[in-house]
Parts: structure tokens; sequence; C-alpha cells
């Protein structure tokens, strides 16, 4: 691992950044985000933004890397490590390649040969198994699922059995669907609704599957959303 005073060029840092309160950065990763030579965003604006905040210069290269243009920005990142710089790699926020850009780019900076380094940090998942009062031992984290009814429930059946506890992301519109969804899949589980984590309206929404649902239905939700469901703990 590079120390973080002295970087070394060449590499790929993978920097995770606040997922809303902008205090919830690491210091080696405000060190990278300085010392970088180039740095590749999902939203350049966001990421500006976060720089602004800690008086950081913006770095020698910026470029945007979103699901849209990963291919192009992926052969530029890899060019630019052939060229020695030190890049950082950020996602909107919290830890990049998780529900977010990054993996074929990850991906073809690890199949030319160069390191990737880690930089740690805020990860909305694992912020709603903390706070979620659901068993932590073992959890499994299944990111978006599919918006449309019925692929939605063959993706929740294929935990029904599993004992671990279930980690996802959506759309505040669409969260009132999934509950409904994943009760009448799942059974009327245990569940955690965390909205807008660490933001300054965040809030924590705790109740079985099929009242979070009613209250989500009865209060259209906004912010972004996490939800926690408990594993199938029946013998």
């Amino acid at each position: 691992m590079t120390d973080a005073g002295d970087l070394e060029g060449g590499v790929l840092y993978v920097v995770a950044t606040p997922i809303g309160n902008m205090e919830d950065v690491t210091l080696r990763a405000l060190d990278v985000l300085r010392q970088c030579d180039a740095l590749a965003a999902e939203d350049t604006r966001r990421t500006r933004q976060l720089l602004t905040r800690h008086e950081i210069p913006r770095p020698r290269t910026l470029l945007s890397l979103h699901e849209h243009n990963e291919e192009h920005s992926a052969a530029r990142i890899v060019g630019l490590l052939e060229g020695g710089a030190r890049v950082a790699l950020c996602s909107d926020a919290g830890t990049p390649l998780v529900s977010d850009p990054g993996y074929r780019t990850l991906r073809l900076v690890v199949e030319r040969g160069f390191r990737v380094e880690p930089v740690p940090g805020a990860s909305a998942a694992l912020a709603a198994l903390a706070v979620s009062a659901l068993p932590p031992s073992s959890f499994t984290f299944k990111g978006f699922p599919p918006r449309k009814p019925g692929p939605r429930k063959r993706f929740l059946e294929a935990d029904a059995e599993a004992p671990h506890t279930l980690i996802l992301f959506e759309s505040p519109h669409r969260v009132a669907k999934l509950l409904r969804d994943a009760a009448e899949v799942l059974g009327d589980r245990e569940a955690c609704v965390c909205v807008d984590l660490t933001k300054r309206f965040e809030a924590t929404h705790r109740g079985t599957l099929s009242a979070l649902a009613d209250e989500f239905d009865g209060a259209p939700a906004r912010g972004e959303m996490t939800v926690v469901i408990a594993g199938n703990t029946r013998s």
C-alpha cells in the first residue's frame, strides 16, 4: 500500500466519497485527491463541490466517467496510467463500482497490468445495516432491483430461503412497490428503510414489510433509499 503522503504513478486509486455529509471523507481520500494527476468522476460537478469544500485545487485532468461513456473513458485512463499518471476514480457518492460505474474501467486497468489501490470510506449499504437493528453478522448486498413487478419478484425469490440480511437500493417512487412485493415473496419480515443517510433530513423507518409499504404508500417518499430486510429465520 502506498503511503498517504507519497502517491505512486501508474496506479488507479478507487476513492470513496461522502454519501451526504461533506465531512464524512477520510484524511487519506483528501490527500489522494490533492495529489492525483487525473480524476475520473461520475459527475464532475458533484466532485468539484467536494474539492471546493475541502479547498483542493482541481487536478491537471478532470474527466467524466459514467455508464454512457465508460468505454471511452476507460481507454483514456489506461493511457494516463501508461504515462505514469496518478489517477483517482470517484462516483457521485460512496464507494465507486457499488451500484455505480467503474467496473469495466477497473477490469481493463487490471488486464493491462496496472495496480489498483482502494481508498475506503462511506458506504450507504453499510451505514444502513449499522442502524437497521437487524442481524449484521451475515448479509447480502443486492443493489437495485428490477423495475417491473415480475422480474422484481423473481429477483427477491432468489434469496427467499437465505438466512442473511438483505440490503437493497431503490428509487423513492418505487420503494412502496418493492416493500409490498417483498412482503408477498419473503413473508412479512422485519425491515428498515433509511432515507437520505447523513443528510440534513435523514430518517430511519423500522417495522414489518407490510407496515412500511403502507407508510410509504400513504406518504410518497423523497430522497435516496436504502432498504434492509431480515433474512429467513425459520428453522
